[in-house]
């Protein structure tokens, strides 16, 4: 094991030399061969000697030959081996040094051995002072130095790795690989110069003794665990890995794994999952795919001639060899285990990405299997540890981790141009056709069904993914538009969740990731919900199309149906317990982008402040009728229906306070003229909601009153005083525009949820 002294000081150089050499080898072996062949080869071929003698000589000269031939293609791969070697360890080295520069940058010493320090020497007398009194100071400083050490640490890993993988390529490239060769240990005549390659070989060993269940000792799966480390980025080990074992070999192991994690060996079982986390990474690496499914998707001509090409033909192999093991039961006749169900699990133990026409093909495989096949994801008796059912949704979860593959999947308007287009119909499908697989038991001569409660996680996952370009839960949301992809496929999941007018009925797994998703297209609702969109509030069939900054179009009671079925999901609590619903999230974002709205208004000189100045107007108006349709969407919540009693109102249902921002990740950073506004309209929403819903309650008709504006009037008030216009007559007009666009869009968003009532 190479210590961190040793890799940054040994003469890699040595090793082109040595290269040389072997080529300098190969070189006279091939001399030799041709003197052989010339002086000693020929006698026997001649007509001057005949007979047996003769024959016996010609088998042996052949064989000596052979042996000059063979002697030559291992000299060669030698050589080829001693230069990938040195590729590899100049590259891991170079990153050592990078890693080195960078922490003496940020303040540290690392000494000759590697260990990372503080350099307080380079502090100056008063830092070094704050240093050793400031405890805080101290843990900041130590967090720092273990970070460091544990990216140096993990670098010196890394070659330790990849000398091993040099180690076994050394060893084996010298054994005669071909017994009948009339040597017992002659030179290699298969020789090759990849070390992958002979790192695959050896990996496909261990791995096939596994997947066949037969012993396989401690060294060997952590051998086969270096060997999917070393290699996780490298598409010539796991071609060559994967075609050794094949989609089944690939299944077999990953169900054997799997039974050792859960069943056989469980106090090995963090081994077991890692081991099916580098053979997933294998299989992504391997199933990369050029260029993108927008541009050449699974189906179309420009795919199709890259299957046909030599690039292709172990994708092609593979692929069409998994589609027959794939609906293969490797469980039994009474809880079935598919080939589909263990590939997928496998895949979702991976920390790469997977290909993006590899996963689009992947999912419409998985469709065709199970309408092939009714009933081929459904989870029987007690099911199996460890792996989901479902295997098309996990395979979504899986999706959701490349974004750009789950736009592409559920793109409406499918993908690639011209001849090479090829349509879907994925997410009608999975919203509105699909028969989503329970559990079932038999239970005498009765089959008893109950829902899965994971039923949807993926596709949840997936949607969310696909429509705001990020994975799911993951920081980054901003007030602006998206792509042309991204906004079909959010229109498109409004209209398919709205279809028969039942937005508001969502399946439970699908509120919260949709929630986030619809955080993230706050300008747009805003644009809808207000009025300010053009196609509003009846929608358009198609988005407005302008490259990175499209919108949806959608009717607005379709979206406030949607945005009222998604909003009564549990996000999480606050720290003192408060429950914290999706709506939070809504609302927050709402509140912000208002204010970022109302701030955008064109100011006027102060002699004009004192008349009604049209711009302030408007934005008061369209503000108001944001927070009616919010306000009514909140109060809906706590109506279950619409003959509920005052009294009967659902108590356990509260709303959280300005200032839950900080518990979404959908949430964004506002400048701070915004954000003093929103500070400043610290008015507690819940009140808003509790009004309006008790209003409600006591009268069919609430039209005539204002109850629940005062989350209204506080961010009008705040941009008011944020902008010196508080108290001025065309203030008040503004204020007044509000309150009549409050109700009006609060009574408009009843009439939408009524439909369903």
């Amino acid at each position: 094991m190479p210590t961190y002294h040793e890799i940054m000081t040994t003469d890699l150089a040595t090793l082109t030399a040595a290269a040389d050499g072997w080529d300098d080898m190969a070189e006279r072996f091939h001399r030799q061969e041709q003197a052989y062949h010339r002086d000693v080869h020929g006698i026997s071929m001649g007509q001057a000697w005949l007979g047996l003698s003769a024959d016996a000589a010609n088998r042996r000269f052949d064989i000596t030959l052979k042996e000059y031939q063979n002697a030559q293609i291992e000299a060669k791969a030698v050589a080829s081996l001693l230069r990938d070697a040195h590729t590899q360890f100049v590259d891991l080295r170079g990153k050592l040094e990078t890693a080195r520069k960078e922490a003496v940058e940020a303040g540290m010493k690392v000494s000759d051995q590697g260990r990372v320090s503080f350099d307080t020497e380079r502090l100056s007398e008063g830092a070094r002072t704050a240093y050793h009194h400031d405890p805080d100071y101290q843990d900041s400083v130590r967090k720092s130095v273990n970070l460091w050490q544990d990216r140096i640490d993990q670098l010196v890993k890394d070659v330790t790795d990849a000398d091993k993988g040099v180690e076994i390529a050394f060893k084996a490239v010298v054994i005669d690989s071909n017994v009948t060769d009339g040597t017992t240990n002659g030179f290699n005549g298969k020789a090759q110069g990849d070390i992958e390659k002979y790192e695959a070989e050896n990996a496909e060993d261990i791995a096939t003794r596994l997947a066949d269940g037969k012993k396989v000792s401690a060294a060997e799966l952590a051998e086969l665990d270096r060997a999917f480390r070393d290699n996780s980025d490298n598409k010539v080990f796991s071609q060559a890995l994967l075609t050794g074992l094949g989609p089944e070999g690939t299944i077999k192991l990953t169900n054997e794994l799997n039974q050792l994690a859960y069943d056989d060996d469980k106090k090995h079982k963090g081994q077991y999952l890692e081991l099916q986390g580098g053979l997933a990474d294998t299989v992504a690496q391997a199933t990369q795919v050029p260029g993108s499914v927008a541009d050449a998707p699974p189906g179309s001509q420009k795919f199709k001639d890259w299957l046909a090409s030599d690039d292709g033909r172990f994708y092609r192999q593979w692929t069409e060899s998994l589609d027959k093991y794939g609906p293969r039961n490797y469980g039994t006749n009474t809880q079935p285990l598919y080939g589909y169900q263990l590939f997928v699990n496998m895949m979702q133990h991976s920390g790469s990405k997977y290909d993006d026409q590899f996963l689009y093909e992947l999912g419409d495989d998985l469709i065709a299997a199970e309408k092939k096949q009714p009933g081929i994801f459904t989870e029987w008796g007690a099911g199996h540890d460890g792996i989901r059912a479902d295997a098309l949704d996990g395979l979504l979860g899986v999706m959701s981790k490349n974004p750009d593959a789950a736009t592409a999947f559920f793109d409406p308007a499918g993908n690639g141009s011209g001849s090479n287009h090829v349509g879907n119909d994925h997410m009608k499908y999975l919203l509105n056709e699909r028969e989503w697989p329970q559990h079932s038991t038999v239970a005498g001569a009765t089959v008893v069904t109950m829902d899965d409660p994971l039923n949807r996680t993926g596709l949840g996952a997936a949607l969310e993914a696909a429509t705001t370009g990020r994975e799911p839960n993951s920081a980054g949301a901003a007030f602006d538009h998206h792509t042309e992809a991204q906004a079909r496929v959010m229109q498109e999941t409004v209209t398919q969740l709205d279809k028969d007018g039942k937005g508001d009925t969502i399946p439970e797994n699908l509120k919260v990731p949709l929630g986030r998703a619809l955080a993230d297209y706050t300008v747009d609702t805003h644009a809808i919900l207000s009025g300010t969109e053009p196609s509003s509030p009846q929608g358009l069939s198609s988005i407005n199309a302008n490259g990175d900054e499209s919108s949806i179009t959608n009717s607005k009671h379709s979206l406030l149906r949607v945005m009222r079925g998604v909003s009564d999901a549990a996000y999480g609590t606050t720290p003192d317990g408060e429950p914290v619903l999706v709506y939070d999230m809504l609302y927050e974002n709402q509140k912000l982008y208002s204010a970022e709205y109302l701030d955008t208004a064109r100011s006027a000189p102060a002699a004009q402040q004192a008349n009604v100045v049209g711009d302030w107007d408007n934005k008061a108006r369209h503000v108001g009728e944001v927070y009616g349709s919010m306000t009514a969407i909140g109060s809906d919540m706590i109506l279950d229906d619409r003959d509920t009693k005052i009294g009967n109102l659902n108590d356990q249902m509260r709303y959280t306070y300005h200032g839950v921002g900080g518990l979404f990740t959908q949430i964004p950073v506002v400048g701070d003229p915004v954000q003093r506004m929103v500070d400043a309209a610290t008015y507690e929403y819940s009140k808003d909601v509790t009004s309006a819903a008790e209003d409600v309650a006591r009268s069919e008709d609430s039209s005539a009153t204002s109850a629940g504006i005062g989350g209204t009037n506080a961010i009008l008030d705040a941009w008011g005083r944020e902008h010196g216009i508080y108290g001025t007559e065309a203030h008040q007009h503004a204020r007044d525009e509000g309150k009549q666009s409050f109700i009006t869009g609060r009574e408009d968003a009843y009439s939408a949820l009524r439909t369903r009532k």
